[in-house]
C-alpha cells in the first residue's frame, strides 16, 4: 500500500489524519525498535551539545577530539551488540557524541559571537528537516527509497575527488556553493535511505539500536553544520550589502 498516496482522499484535497497513524507495514517489534532508536538519538545529540558547551569553557575542541570521535564510532561498530556489551557500546555512543560536539565548538562558537539566534534556528530547521524526512521515509512503501543508497555512494565519491582537486587549482565561491548545497542534499537523501535502511535491518532480526542510532546521529550533524554555514554566509551577505547601501546614503 502506497502510504505517502494515501494522505489524501476524495479528489486530493481532503486531508487525512488517520494516514498519519498507519504504520501496518510495519511490525510491532520494529516500530518499538524506531522508538528506542529515536529516543537515544535525542540522548546523543543533547550529549553532542554538552560537548559543544565543554568546547566554549575549555577550548577541547580539534583534531584531537575529531580522532577520538572516529575511534569511539569505530570501537563501537567493531563490538559485538550482545547484552553484556549493551553498557559499554552506550558509553561508546555517548563518548562518540561528546567528541562530535566538542569538534564542531569552533564552528558553533564563531556563529555564536557574530549572531546567537543563527545557531538556534539552524538547530531548529534542521530537526524540522530530519523530522520531515524521517516520516517521509516511515510512511513511504518498504525499500522505496533504499535505491539512494548507490546514487549518494556515488555522490559522495565525486564530492571527495572535488576536494581533493581543489587542493591544487583552489576553490572559489561556486565550487564552495557546489559542495555545500549538493551536500546538504545528500545527507537529507541518507536520511531517507538509512531510515529504511534501519527498518529493513530490523524486519530481519537486527535490532542494534545503538548502531542505527550513531547512523542517524551523524546525518543529523552533517546537515545541521551545512545548514548553520548556509545561514551564517547568508547574514553574512545581507550584513556586507547593508554597509554598502549605508555607505552610499553617506
Amino acid at each position: 500500500m502506497d502510504y505517502a498516496a494515501s494522505f489524501f482522499e476524495g479528489r486530493g484535497s481532503q486531508w487525512n489524519y488517520n494516514s498519519l497513524k498507519n504504520f501496518n507495514a510495519i511490525s510491532t517489534a520494529v516500530q518499538h525498535h524506531l522508538q528506542r532508536v529515536y529516543m537515544t538519538l535525542a540522548a546523543t545529540v543533547l550529549l553532542s551539545a554538552v560537548g559543544v558547551y565543554i568546547h566554549t569553557l575549555w577550548n577541547i575542541g580539534g583534531i584531537i577530539t575529531s580522532l577520538l570521535f572516529i575511534g569511539a564510532s569505530t570501537w563501537l561498530a567493531v563490538t559485538p551488540s550482545t547484552a553484556e556489551n549493551e553498557n559499554k557500546r552506550l558509553q561508546l555512543l555517548g563518548a562518540a557524541a561528546l567528541c562530535e560536539g566538542a569538534s564542531l565548538g569552533t564552528l558553533v562558537g564563531q556563529v555564536l559571537q557574530f549572531n546567537p539566534s543563527i545557531v538556534m534556528f539552524a538547530f531548529l530547521g534542521s530537526t524540522a528537516i530530519f523530522a520531515c524526512f524521517t516520516g517521509a521515509a516511515l510512511l513511504a512503501k518498504r525499500r522505496e527509497y533504499l535505491f539512494l543508497g548507490g546514487i549518494l555512494s556515488s555522490v559522495i565519491s565525486m564530492m571527495l575527488m572535488m576536494q581533493f582537486g581543489s587542493m591544487f587549482v583552489g576553490r572559489g565561491a561556486f565550487m564552495f556553493n557546489v559542495e555545500l548545497y549538493l551536500g546538504l542534499a545528500v545527507f537529507v537523501g541518507y536520511v531517507l535511505f538509512d531510515t529504511q535502511m534501519i527498518i529493513e535491518r530490523a524486519s530481519l532480526g537486527d535490532y542494534d539500536y545503538i548502531k542505527h542510532t550513531l547512523d542517524l546521529f551523524m546525518d543529523f550533524v552533517a546537515i545541521f553544520v551545512r545548514i548553520l554555514v548556509i545561514m551564517t554566509k547568508n547574514a553574512n551577505e545581507r550584513e556586507r550589502k547593508d554597509r554598502e547601501r549605508r555607505r552610499r546614503r553617506d
